[in-house]
């Protein structure tokens, strides 16, 4: 596995990706909303997603809407690949287990 794949394993930040690849290329989730359907609280999803962005796989907006701090993330073009990468990664894994005897 690469480090982006490394990254990415660990459980919360897998489903960080994952929930966030299903959405278009340049299409963005509110943080709140990214918590709520993750059902992780707002510190453990941040701290996920600093370690993320921080790699450079998901792009973080903070913006102001009404006076309100308002938190938008994305998929950047690297976190698409190497989540790709991460799945396909899997996928070898499972072909390969098939193939094996008990």
């Amino acid at each position: 596995m690469n480090d982006d794949s490394l990254l990415i394993h660990q459980p919360t930040r897998l489903r960080i990706m994952a929930a966030l690849s299903t959405l278009e290329e340049g299409t963005k989730v509110d943080f709140t909303f990214l918590s709520d359907e993750l059902e992780v609280t707002e510190g453990n999803l941040s701290s996920h997603i600093r370690k993320l962005e921080e790699a450079g796989l998901l792009n973080v907006e903070k913006v102001f809407v009404d006076r309100k701090p308002k938190t938008w993330l994305a998929l950047t073009e690297r976190g698409r690949k190497a989540f790709a990468e991460y799945v396909r990664e899997l996928e070898r894994i499972v072909r390969s287990d098939a193939r094996t005897e008990p």
